[in-house]
């Protein structure tokens, strides 16, 4: 249970950026250095909890790398010198 706990807690905590991002059109101020680094290591404990065959490390590092990846994608997307939309 503490497993799946800390995997929720963890994950839900990429949707607060997730939601600021897609509202403002704004990810100026976010490094894509740190959630391609970040996407790797979940990646690599996505492959670990396979290997363990452990639902938990792989049910939450298979969501949490997408939400990840939700980040990387906005970062590109409206990363760079645009304006914001009102």
């Amino acid at each position: 249970m503490l497993g799946v706990l800390a995997g929720f807690l963890t994950t839900v905590g990429f949707l607060p950026q997730i939601i600021k991002g897609y509202r403002t059109k704004r990810m100026e101020d976010v490094s894509l250095l740190m959630p391609l680094v970040l996407g790797s290591g979940m990646l690599l404990w996505l492959l670990y909890g396979i290997s363990l065959g452990n639902l938990p490390i792989v049910l939450w590092n298979a969501i949490a790398f997408s939400l990840n990846m939700v980040v990387v994608g906005l970062k590109v997307r409206y990363g760079k010198d645009r304006p914001a939309l009102p």
